[in-house]
C-alpha cells in the first residue's frame, strides 16, 4: 500500500454525499482542531487525528450553549460525536486527489471539497475558522509512528479491549479500551475520556479533550512469552507507549 499524506486533509472543505441531512455543510480541519459547521446544532469543536495507513478518526467535545438551548437533540451536543462522524474510521483520495470519508468496511461516508469559507461566527475568533496552514508542527503530528523493534509483537484493536493498570506508581491509575471505540481513564487524580482507534503495526491514534495523547501517534506492543497473572498460557502481556510505565490488564 503506497502510503498516504494525512498533512493534505488540513483545509476547509465543503462536506458532500452525507446520508444525515444535519451533518453540517462545512468541515474545517486544522492542526489538532477540528469544526462542523452548519449542523443541527450549529458549530461543533473537537479535534482529529489521521495517519499514513489511510486511518482517521475525529472527536466532538464543544458546542455553544446559545446556539444549541431549546433545540430537540441538541441536549448533548459537546458531549457526543454526531453518528455519521462516529462512523468514519478511514480515509482515501479519489481520482481528482481529494478526499473521501469511509466507513469500517470502506464505504464512503463524505465527500470532501476544497475552497469552504465560513461565515465568522460570535462565538469565536475570527482567526479559527481562517483557512488552516499546513504547518512543520502539523507535519510532525501526522508523522508516522516509530517501526517496533522485530522482538516485539505489534497489538490490535481486538486484544487491546479491556482495562489496564500500571504495574508501578498511583494505585488508582488506569486506563480502559471499548469495544465501541471509546476509552477512560485516569493518572489517580485527573479523569480524561475520548475515543481510539488502531492502525496496522500496533499503531495507537486516542483523542480526548485535553489528554496527554494528542501529541502524536502511540504504538502498542506486546512482549512474547510473558503471561497475564491468572490468564490463559496464550495470553500475552501487552506493553504500551502510552505512560512512562509498562501495564497491563486489571485482575
Amino acid at each position: 500500500m503506497v502510503p498516504l499524506a494525512p498533512e493534505a486533509l488540513i483545509g476547509s472543505w465543503t462536506l458532500i454525499d452525507v446520508a444525515d441531512p444535519g451533518a453540517g455543510k462545512i468541515l474545517h480541519l486544522a492542526h489538532g482542531e477540528l469544526h462542523l459547521v452548519g449542523t443541527h446544532c450549529g458549530t461543533l469543536g473537537g479535534t482529529w487525528r489521521a495517519n499514513s495507513e489511510g486511518v482517521f478518526l475525529a472527536d466532538i467535545w464543544q458546542a455553544f450553549a446559545a446556539a444549541v438551548e431549546g433545540i430537540p437533540g441538541c441536549e448533548k451536543a459537546s458531549q457526543e460525536t454526531p453518528e455519521w462522524l462516529r462512523r468514519v474510521t478511514a480515509y482515501q483520495f479519489d481520482g481528482k486527489g481529494l478526499p473521501v470519508l469511509l466507513d469500517g468496511g470502506r464505504q464512503t461516508v463524505a465527500r470532501l471539497i476544497p475552497g469552504a469559507t465560513p461565515t465568522p461566527e460570535p462565538n469565536l475568533a475570527d482567526s479559527v475558522l481562517e483557512p488552516p496552514l499546513v504547518t512543520d508542527e502539523a507535519r510532525r503530528a501526522l508523522a508516522p509512528a516509530v517501526a517496533l523493534p522485530v522482538t516485539l509483537v505489534p497489538m490490535d484493536q481486538r486484544r487491546l479491549v479491556g482495562r489496564w493498570v500500571p504495574l508501578s506508581g498511583h494505585k488508582a491509575a488506569y486506563v480502559e479500551f471499548t469495544a465501541d471505540g471509546e476509552w477512560r481513564g485516569s493518572d489517580g487524580c485527573n479523569d480524561e475520556s475520548g475515543r481510539w482507534i488502531s492502525g496496522a503495526g500496533g499503531t495507537l491514534l486516542p483523542l480526548g479533550e485535553g489528554s496527554r495523547w494528542r501529541s502524536a501517534p502511540t504504538a502498542c506492543r506486546s512482549a512474547n512469552g510473558s503471561r497475564r497473572p491468572g490468564g490463559p498460557a496464550s495470553t500475552v502481556m501487552p506493553w504500551c507507549s502510552l505512560t512512562p510505565r509498562a501495564t497491563r490488564p486489571a485482575g
